[in-house]
């Protein structure tokens, strides 16, 4: 079982390590295709692809986070992420029964 930190962004990266998260990866973008049963991937996922690492048997946890409006765009560090009550939550996400949209509805 190995476990992932999935993150581009340096901040991230330094709050994991002062959460003292023990991860065995430390990578920017997910390939799905490694994700096995038993492994556990942490960071913020398009739902898409948290959704595959479910479908795959293993757990999602995901980076959450309150972000003030003047923040977002913005590079974020370690500090920021405190101040902003960053967290990890676990879900598990699975796609649900399409709907057809009818283009005309506005409703």
């Amino acid at each position: 079982m190995t476990s992932y930190f999935i993150s581009r962004h340096p901040g991230a990266i330094e709050w994991a390590r002062r959460q003292q998260l023990t991860v065995d990866c430390v990578v920017p973008h997910l390939d799905p295709a490694l994700v096995q049963p038993g492994d556990t991937v942490i960071g913020s996922l398009p739902v898409n692809l948290a959704a595959q690492v479910c479908a795959a048997g293993a757990a999602y946890w995901h980076l959450s986070l309150e972000l003030p409006a003047a923040l977002r765009g913005q590079e974020l560090s370690a500090d920021d992420l405190e101040q902003v009550g960053a967290r990890i939550e676990p879900f598990d996400i699975k796609p649900v029964t399409p709907i057809t949209l009818d283009p005309k509805s506005t409703q």
